[in-house]
């Protein structure tokens, strides 16, 4: 007989045991290929069960092919190359420090203005959604909603039906991308990370351009991808010349430049920059996002392409559907609506406006300021060892610093990213007490910027 023991106390069904005290039997080696089991009403009367307990267990295990049937001679264990593949040992769970993110793209949503958002819900849930599959180019009501606001935060002027509304800056990419001729595609260096990717899973080459110099050649490359207001992730705002000399570019190789306008409403400095597609509609595809003024979760954006693109877009999405939710777009419809947004972005202004001052004092003793203070983030230049000293000292202290060197690809530039929006005042202090704490002790190797 098998030395198998059930316990009736245990929550597990009897043939369930068996099954598995008969598995463990095989991986084990006490059972190999070709033994024969005892027959079901032989194990039953040993077991002290009821024979249908030991049907149940080897149909079970004749399903997971353990075990074979001959006819007229009993059950077996099965041939090896029938047996199920050994599953892997278990390995001991690793979980990832849980770290506070000082990263660049999470805002500050003041929590006075969660009343707003939970109106904007009630109002989704008792709205009748269309019927059948939504305007292949967005909400139509969103879009009227989204023309009067980049008129009047962006100086852009464009009619709702030239608004495609997306799930974010990469997806309004993606889609692009995929309505435009062959052709490399020109990304600044340092750069956006999630556009460099998008534009790799494209197919298309990426072109690394010195994200401060002047663009005056895009021949081979069907686009440009640039972020004109607030370079990402130096800071500078493109001036007027080399706004000129790429719109210039693209005309001559017949390009399409991709403004990616992600947070150009939190200078607190000056007022918002034009965007630059209002220089050359025809030339200009403008990317814009509902990520640093409602929530990067939201997962909404738009896209204002050129004309050739625009209606190639449209027919494709009317096939393929690739539209975000229905019940998103109708939120974000609210919140815009009832003056939520506006109010975010100017309570967030103000956040960010204090906030840049404190982080620049505890920074600036240790590392230099990339570009003007904007926005809810800054970039410090700093040598390499200097940037793993600061990102140790922040880790030490629980908050994830983004290094510089990762958002690059040919450039050689060190330092580090330092995002504020994504945290509380006292969150912060911490924060920038533990990088300052990490700048200021020996770094483990000389830094070149010491030299």
């Amino acid at each position: 007989m098998l030395p198998v023991h059930l316990d009736r106390t245990r929550p597990e069904p009897l043939p369930a045991q068996l099954a598995a005290a008969v598995r463990r039997l095989v991986t084990d080696g006490t059972l190999t290929t070709g033994d024969r089991l005892p027959s079901s009403r032989a194990l039953a009367a040993d077991l002290g069960v009821a024979r249908a307990v030991v049907e149940q267990a080897y149909d079970q295990l004749l399903a997971e092919s353990w075990v074979q049937t001959r006819r007229g001679s009993g059950t077996f264990v099965a041939s090896g190359e029938a047996l199920p593949a050994p599953a892997p040992p278990p390995r001991p769970a690793t979980r990832e420090p849980s770290y506070v993110r000082l990263d660049a793209g999470t805002p500050w949503i003041d929590p006075r203005h969660a009343a707003g958002w939970k109106r904007a819900w009630r109002e989704v849930s008792a709205t009748r959604p269309p019927r059948g599959y939504p305007d292949p180019r967005g909400l139509p009501e969103l879009r009227d909603a989204l023309a009067e606001r980049l008129a009047r935060t962006r100086g852009l002027t464009v009619e709702p039906d030239e608004i495609l509304v997306t799930t974010g800056s990469t997806d309004g990419l993606r889609q692009l991308l995929g309505a435009l001729g062959p052709g490399d595609v020109l990304v600044e260096d340092p750069g956006y990370r999630a556009a460099v990717e998008t534009v790799r899973a494209a197919g298309r080459t990426v072109v690394d351009h010195p994200a401060l110099a002047p663009v005056i050649g895009l021949a081979g490359c069907a686009a440009a991808y640039v972020t004109p207001a607030h370079q990402h992730p130096l800071g500078r705002v493109m001036p007027a010349a080399d706004r000129l000399a790429l719109l210039a570019a693209a005309r001559q190789a017949d390009a399409v430049v991709v403004e990616d306008d992600y947070d150009s409403e939190f200078r607190y400095d000056v007022a918002p920059v034009p965007a630059l597609a209002a220089l050359d509609r025809s030339r200009v595809a403008y990317l814009g996002t509902a990520s640093k003024s409602v929530s990067p979760s939201l997962r909404l954006g738009w896209l204002v392409a050129p004309p050739a693109a625009h209606e190639i877009l449209v027919r494709r999405r009317a096939v393929t559907h690739d539209t975000p939710p229905w019940p998103t777009q109708r939120a974000l419809l609210t919140l815009l609506r009832d003056g939520w947004a506006d109010k975010v972005v100017r309570t967030a202004r103000r956040v960010y406006a204090d906030r840049a001052p404190r982080v620049a004092a505890a920074m600036a003793p240790h590392a230099e300021l990339a570009g003007p203070l904007a926005g809810m983030y800054s970039t410090w230049l700093t040598g390499p060892a200097s940037a793993r000293a600061a990102r140790a000292g922040a880790r030490a202290a629980g908050f994830d610093l983004q290094l510089l060197a990762e958002y690059c690809r040919s450039a050689h530039l060190t330092g580090f990213v330092l995002g504020f929006g994504g945290v509380t005042d006292a969150e912060l202090d911490r924060a920038l007490s533990a990088i300052a704490d990490g700048l200021s002790e020996p770094p483990d190797q000389p830094d070149p910027l010491d030299q």
